[in-house]
């Protein structure tokens, strides 16, 4: 039998960006939310979470206590949101389930082993790395493994009907779907040219040495060439007599 695994709330208050100050403090804003309830802001401290989150996965069924209130409230772990480059934890949406109907989840996909192909110079490609399951919230399973080792030759894969799900829970999507297939090594693509004089840099680029980047203010050499550059080009105008503007052209069909 599996271990239940429970865990504990306290209502929020503090909402919005202010939920800064919880971090701080060490605790996790969470929203509790399902089908027939109204969404409560609570929070739990961080290191709770976490170990909570080692346990379930997203796939588990958790049971929460609120302070102030006696009845456990069975959830899934719906979506945590992490930081891009901190990885911190940031906030969690928990999912209220009735234990007696049946719900769709991601499950993840696992590649176990290791391919006699990889030792022949080829490639195994995993085509997905999770898959849309429907059960029970106790029924759940924590992940859908397939082995690596079955994959030996060019062009061989693995398809999700080629593994057996626990008893009551059902694929959301096409059996027939590739989880991994033996490909080709990929060859090296070639370092692109160098931007052309005068060309302007692609966007995400950082700008050639003595170019400003976006935002920011010229030192005051560049200033002063610029101040120069902009003198000369007007001194230039003034000596050239201005010409007559042409008549607009009618443009054929």
């Amino acid at each position: 039998m599996a271990t239940k695994i429970t865990s504990k709330a306290s209502k929020r208050n503090i909402i919005g960006r202010k939920v800064k100050k919880l971090r701080k403090e060490g605790l996790l804003p969470v929203n509790l939310y399902g089908a027939k309830i109204k969404s409560q802001a609570l929070q739990i401290p961080l290191s709770e979470f976490k170990k909570t989150l080692k346990s379930a996965g997203e796939t588990s069924a958790v049971y929460l206590t609120i302070e102030g209130e006696k009845e456990e409230k069975p959830i899934l772990i719906s979506q945590v949101q992490v930081h891009p480059v901190t990885d911190q934890l940031l906030h969690a949406d928990l999912y209220q389930v009735d234990l007696t109907q049946k719900v769709t989840v991601n499950v993840p996909v696992i590649l176990k082993g290791e391919s006699p192909a990889i030792a022949e110079g080829l490639l195994v490609s995993q085509q997905i790395n999770e898959v849309e399951v429907e059960a029970l919230p106790t029924k759940i399973p924590e992940n859908i493994t397939f082995d690596a080792t079955l994959l030996k030759e060019l062009g061989q894969m693995i398809k999700l009907s080629d593994t057996k799900l626990p008893s009551g829970a059902k694929l959301k999507v096409d059996p027939e779907t590739t989880v991994a297939v033996v490909q080709q090594q990929k060859q090296e693509e070639e370092e692109p040219a160098a931007p052309v004089e005068g060309e302007e840099p692609a966007e995400g680029e950082e700008p050639t040495e003595g170019e400003a980047k976006e935002g920011e203010e010229p030192t005051e050499g560049e200033a002063k060439e610029g101040e120069t550059k902009e003198k000369t080009k007007k001194e230039g105008e003034a000596k050239e007599p201005a010409k007559k503007p042409e008549a607009s052209k009618p443009k054929g069909k």
